[in-house]
């Protein structure tokens, strides 16, 4: 069966679709490993057309002179053809990523959707702001007649805007830099991960579907040398990326020559602390059912379980027991729950962390291995570890992976001392029956967002992003559209 938008065999240039100068590449689903599509893959020349275009575009053309509404009508129309084609993206996304059907039209379709839908309406209301007006002496004419004086702060787009997104959640990524740097009045070159071409792609047909103007829009994909020009090329004034730390340093140093503004979100470690007076089975059900988001391969997934001692023991029980129930396969299958990881490379780099957690003395409780009957597809099993410390590399590095630690602890103090003790800060929960102590915990829990008692739902107006070295900025929430603008102030004189 055609997997949908895997026909698309060129690079959207320019309001065109052109075709790349080098080989395809065959794109496998991951639950088979059979190939659903032979993907253009675009190399420098490509990316400097997309950035030509861009430019001229943005330097040129009228984008970034439109309003503010006629440029959120071209986004309403692109959020509508997205929404028609509803099914068409969710059967994508099951086969490019392996992503289960659940998590599939839930988070990776629906709820992107549904937040995009709110930025367009946060960005008519109006950013302008006036400044108090004054009376000053004349610094030319200091006894003659005082100057009577205001302004404006007004917000403008920041120019070309490359936006460079992982594989795990790509039509997330992709539209969480397409809708605000273009709402903002930027021209984009997308750039998605190798592994999820049309993901992308797509948004090539839904641009001409709307009519988007030439150059505003443009997809290019590649590898690294794609992604160094993009951040790097002295046309390009800012870079938004999504994806490892590893690739976030290298991104900003390459965009440091030119002093783009730099947008990242990056890796995370994230800690779940379970009070002694938490509902265990409930949150170890949700604990579980986190590793099991897109096979692990999400940023934000909550991956350290810092239980307290009185209650550790009874909590993994509940999570092994939990673990055991959960259906792994071919997500074709609606009953599947986790399907594969992305691909061989990544399932290897699990399984090397899983030997490090063994040889470092962690007590495996589950997993630890492939599930039997999978011998096709990269599938990996979901893996807890107790016994941890918090300084040996399965607690601090990002698997990327189903896999789990459990770290006891004694007090409150302790629980966030040990939640703290990592280089990222991208999210945290907190467990507990005690919503005050929660709320207090999690206001001194140095990430970006901080779930109690499993959070308030989709909250489209919470902004998304890290502390420390789980990025810089902010996506999603009030000031999203602010990432991708600058301030300018305009002074003039009144009264006369």
């Amino acid at each position: 069966m055609s997997i949908p938008f895997t026909q698309l065999n060129k690079l959207y240039i320019d309001g065109a679709w052109v075709s790349a100068n080098g080989p395809t590449e065959a794109v496998p689903n991951p639950a088979t490993e059979e190939v659903i599509g032979q993907a253009p893959v675009g190399d420098t020349a490509s990316a400097d057309a997309a950035i030509d275009a861009a430019r001229r575009a943005f330097d040129s053309g009228p984008w970034p002179w439109l309003s503010m509404a006629e440029r959120a009508g071209y986004m309403r129309r692109m959020h509508s053809a997205l929404v028609a084609h509803r099914e068409e993206i969710a059967a994508l996304i099951i086969a490019e990523v392996g992503c289960a059907q659940g998590v599939t039209y839930a988070m990776q379709v629906d709820m992107p959707l549904a937040h995009v839908l709110k930025a367009i309406d946060q960005s008519l209301h109006d950013a302008t702001q006036q400044i108090p007006v004054e009376a000053t002496p004349n610094p030319f004419n200091p006894g003659g007649p005082m100057i009577l004086g205001s302004g404006s702060i007004e917000r403008e787009p920041i120019g070309v805007v490359s936006g460079i997104t992982g594989y795990n959640f790509p039509f997330l990524l992709n539209l969480a830099k397409i809708f605000p740097a273009l709402l903002a009045g930027n021209t984009l070159v997308l750039k998605p991960s190798p592994f999820t071409p049309y993901s992308a792609l797509l948004f090539g047909e839904i641009a001409e579907q709307i009519g988007l103007p030439k150059g505003v829009l443009n997809i290019v994909t590649g590898g690294v040398e794609v992604g160094s020009l993009l951040s790097s090329d002295p046309r390009v004034d800012m870079v938004s990326f999504t994806g490892s730390e590893a690739v976030g340093a290298s991104i900003m140093s390459q965009a440091a020559p030119t002093l783009k503004r730099v947008h990242l979100e990056l890796g995370g470690k994230s800690a779940l602390i379970v009070r002694p007076d938490a509902d265990i089975q409930g949150t170890a059900l949700g604990a579980i059912a986190g590793l099991t988001v897109n096979a692990g391969q999400g940023c934000a997934l909550l991956t350290r379980f810092l239980v307290h001692n009185s209650i550790r023991e009874q909590f993994v029980q509940m999570a092994k027991a939990v673990a055991s129930q959960m259906k792994i396969g071919n997500p074709a299958d609606p009953s599947v729950v986790m399907g594969p990881l992305i691909r061989e490379s990544q399932r290897a780099k699990v399984e090397h962390f899983v030997a490090s957690g063994r040889d470092s003395g962690a007590t495996l409780v589950c997993g630890g291995g492939r599930p039997q009957g999978l011998d096709k597809g990269f599938f990996s099993d979901i893996t807890l570890f107790d016994d941890v410390r918090n300084d040996i590399t399965i607690a601090q590095e990002e698997i990327f992976g189903p896999v789990g630690v459990v770290i006891g602890f004694d007090s409150d103090e302790e629980a966030i001392a040990i939640a703290n003790d990592s280089r990222y800060g991208l999210n945290g929960a907190v467990a507990t029956a005690d919503a005050a102590v929660a709320y207090q915990m999690a206001r001194r829990i140095r990430a970006g967002s901080v779930y109690i008692n499993g959070g308030g739902g989709k909250m489209p107006y919470a902004p998304i992003g890290g502390f420390k070295r789980s990025g810089i900025g902010r996506e999603f929430g009030p000031d999203w559209l602010k990432e991708f603008t600058q301030e300018k102030s305009i002074i003039y004189p009144i009264g006369r």
